[in-house]
């Protein structure tokens, strides 16, 4: 089976992530933590503009043409 065909895990890393206990982390573990975290926004936020344009793109080629 191809991996793209397994069914997606019930919860998201995110949600995961939410309820870790913070309290054993260093300053600079948090920091790390903190960085990491807005370099995983901004992929995300670089995908949903990508998908985005796809979907603009195939609404302007498939949608009904309305005649003048």
């Amino acid at each position: 089976m191809e991996e793209d065909d397994r069914p997606r895990p019930q919860g998201d890393a995110a949600s995961k992530l939410a309820v870790e206990d913070l309290g054993p982390y260093s300053q600079g573990e948090l920091s790390e933590r903190i960085r990491l975290l807005q370099l995983e926004i901004a992929r995300v936020e670089q995908h949903r503009a990508r998908a985005d344009q796809h979907r603009t793109a195939a609404d302007a080629l498939f949608s009904p043409k309305r005649a003048s």
